[in-house]
């Protein structure tokens, strides 16, 4: 059974010990690096750098991430599964972007006995698969556990996001999921999400309705309809709006609450920094 946080406090302290773990594997790696690489990542943290996410490179998320994993009992397999550059005739818009370059979605499989049912898990906005860190023992006793970083987080390909629309947006996740298991072989399997991962969740299981065995929603996020008038016609009017004008510009720029948040617990994990 997967544990739910009844308080904002537990997963705000989830978070920062995420963050700590993330500042301990930039520091490690640090010490080894040159001092041509030195130079080169002090100019990361200028201002307003960073805004955009704590300085790292993938590698070092994936070292922090397996830190993290290093808690674990039970012994397990990280990989980058390769989706490809886009589907055969896909005119999904996140296969199109601006780089050919092959996509993956980063992917921890743990250990489990043969005939165990294979579960699937898709974290929350902005976070990634070691989100659940503390729930995979558990699970992996009982189940065949795949754990993954959504396209675009965590230590999964980043490709520029160009959606326009709720539409496009969907299909960006549901989609890149959906060559994720094509390239795992899965038929069949449980799904289960967090947060906005549940809503990923649920949009895939009715798109692919064959694939999925039993959807698990935890905490799942939901959105209101498009179909409310008064709320459509509201938004046109604000979007219309300067302060419309200046939203809309921060959110393409991707200034996003959350990354107020990351740059708050940034500050708190490191209360040392200084900016250059």
């Amino acid at each position: 059974m997967i544990k739910r946080s009844s308080t904002s406090i537990k997963r705000f302290s989830t978070s920062l010990n995420m963050a700590e773990e993330l500042n301990k594997a930039n520091v490690a790696s640090s010490t080894s690096s040159s001092a041509t690489t030195d130079a080169t990542s002090r100019s990361r943290w200028n201002w307003p750098s960073i805004l955009r996410w704590i300085p790292t490179s993938t590698d070092h998320i994936i070292a922090a991430e397996k830190r993290l994993l290093s808690t674990i009992k039970t012994p397990y397999v990280q990989e980058q599964v390769n989706i490809g550059s886009h589907p055969p005739g896909s005119n999904v818009r996140w296969f199109r972007s601006k780089s050919d370059e092959p996509r993956f979605i980063n992917t921890v499989t743990f250990d489990s006995k043969d005939d165990s049912p294979t579960l699937v898990m898709v974290h929350g906005y902005g976070a990634s698969q070691g989100f659940f860190f503390r729930n995979f023992d558990a699970l992996a006793s009982r189940f065949r556990v795949i754990a993954v970083d959504q396209l675009g987080w965590g230590g999964s390909s980043r490709p520029d996001f160009t959606c326009k629309s709720t539409e496009e947006t969907e299909a960006w996740f549901i989609d890149s999921f959906e060559e994720w298991r094509k390239a795992k072989n899965l038929s069949k399997f449980i799904l289960l999400g967090h947060s906005f991962g549940g809503y990923v969740a649920a949009k895939y299981a009715l798109k692919h309705p064959e694939h999925v065995s039993h959807l698990i929603l935890v905490g799942s996020a939901g959105f209101s309809s498009d179909s409310d008038a008064d709320k459509s016609e509201w938004l046109t009017r604000f979007r219309a709006s300067w302060k419309g004008v200046i939203a809309n510009h921060l959110w393409e720029s991707n200034f996003t609450p959350q990354k107020i948040i990351r740059y708050i617990v940034f500050l708190l994990v490191l209360p040392n920094f200084k900016l250059l």
